[in-house]
């Protein structure tokens, strides 16, 4: 029904989405047929970033590439908006080159794209594209699809995931210490506050088994992952009502401390599209008009 919506709507070249080219049934199961593309932006990059490590080939993703690759999302975003379409899984692995040469991509996989009028599930989103409101449980709108813009575009330019996690707590625990704090209000009427959260407002994952956290380490000798034991936060153990908790104490950070980019239309772009509180976030059609993406100050950019 969604791509269907998409490809009736006009042009879907000049809206960058994927173009449906013919469907049928086949012993019950539909068959779509799409244009053919080329790599996604995951797999490209980690293709650049061996034959840097190998050849050292130059990064691809330069900041002019960066921004023509953004404006197309957001023209691509804008255009499904429109139609009042939430994507809900936009990440690096939705995103597919059409020329590697010219930058140009194109949106894929609207499997799990919504209507705004539809009953909303809280189970949409890549974990690490994931935007605050769904994870706590509020209502949502097409602000969730640029919170993962904003999260893919500083990947690019990073070159790895933006808020490391191992699970939910510790992706809200790495916004709340790169882009936060999380404000109050937004807990008032979250319905899944009570899983990362004690009564006393601490950000906690309760844990089936009694155990410790020190410096990343477990009791059992399980090791926490690396990147995020010493990137992210201070891990430790206690007891709150009768049960087990790691508790989570974000560090403070900062965007651009984590991007380690200098660029400050570049930041400021990425901070609009990651404000928590979703009413404060930029919608497509805004962040089209940022200083980010109208500037031709790239010299392979605009």
């Amino acid at each position: 029904r969604e791509s269907g919506g998409i490809n009736c709507n006009g042009n879907v070249d000049n809206h960058h989405c994927l173009k449906l080219v013919d469907y049928f049934y086949h012993r019950e199961h539909l068959i779509i047929v799409t244009e053919l593309l080329k790599m996604n932006l995951y797999e490209f990059q980690k293709t650049n970033r061996e034959n840097q490590e190998v050849d050292g080939d130059a990064p691809y993703f330069t900041m002019g590439r960066i921004q023509l690759i953004t404006k197309q999302v957001l023209e691509a975003l804008a255009f499904t908006h429109r139609l009042c379409l939430v994507h809900c899984d936009l990440k690096p692995e939705n995103i597919l080159f059409k020329s590697y040469g010219r930058v140009k991509v194109k949106v894929i996989d609207f499997g799990s794209s919504c209507f705004i009028d539809d009953v909303l599930s809280h189970y949409v989103q890549s974990r690490s594209y994931r935007a605050p409101e769904v994870l706590l449980g509020l209502p949502y709108d097409s602000k969730i699809d640029i919170w993962s813009l904003g999260c893919i575009v500083a990947e690019l330019w990073m070159g790895t995931v933006l808020f490391q996690n191992d699970c939910l707590t510790s992706m809200l625990s790495r916004i709340a210490s790169i882009v936060g704090p999380i404000p109050w209000y937004l807990f008032a009427k979250g319905k899944q506050v009570r899983m990362y959260f004690t009564s006393d407002g601490s950000l906690a994952r309760k844990v089936d088994t009694p155990h410790s956290m020190v410096g990343g380490m477990t009791a059992s000798g399980a090791t926490m992952a690396p990147h995020i034991a010493a990137q992210m936060d201070m891990h430790s153990s206690g007891a709150h009502g009768g049960r087990r908790y790691v508790m989570y104490l974000p560090k403070k950070s900062s965007l651009r401390s984590r991007m380690r980019c200098d660029d400050d239309l570049f930041v400021d772009f990425v901070s609009q599209c990651l404000q928590i509180d979703p009413v404060k976030r930029l919608t497509a059609a805004a962040a089209l008009q940022h200083p980010f993406i109208t500037q031709a100050k790239y010299p392979d950019g605009l």
